[in-house]
């Protein structure tokens, strides 16, 4: 059995969003026990990534760590949709904009401390968030 769904998710903006209870109820609404799931992000500006998921200082510190190996006040020549753009263009090429996951038991079969997070690199736009596209593919 194949499954693809599209999944749009909202973020407030720049930073690290746990998504692993969304992709887990959408396995669940099909009732798959076990299998594989991929997961790509249709964008180029954010990521997906499998982190820690218990101490937040983890995300703060992943953050912290991305902002100044890739500063905004870098000299790019690519600056038309302002000074977060190509800095998050290039930690999108450093992390994943895709993963794959077993499924076991009609979850992600995650270690202990492992959830998925939703990489944002870039600031909210005005007062709406930012919308993103993460195309779910389940093999079961």
């Amino acid at each position: 059995m194949l499954i693809q769904k599209e999944l749009e998710i909202t973020v407030e903006g720049k930073g690290l969003y746990n998504i692993t209870e969304i992709i887990n109820q959408a396995i669940s609404k099909h009732r798959i026990s076990k299998g594989f799931c991929n997961l790509f992000i249709k964008h180029t500006s954010a990521s997906l990534i499998i982190q820690e998921n218990a101490d937040p200082n983890v995300l703060k510190d992943i953050g912290n760590y991305f902002d100044k190996m890739v500063p905004e006040d870098g000299e790019y020549n690519h600056n038309e949709e302002g000074p977060d753009d190509m800095p998050a263009h290039i930690k999108s090429a450093l992390t994943n904009t895709s993963l794959g996951v077993p499924i076991k038991d009609k979850k992600l079969d995650l270690g202990t401390w492992q959830g998925i997070f939703l990489f944002e690199h870039r600031y909210k736009n005005y007062d709406m968030g930012i919308r993103r596209t993460i195309s779910m593919t389940v093999i079961a």
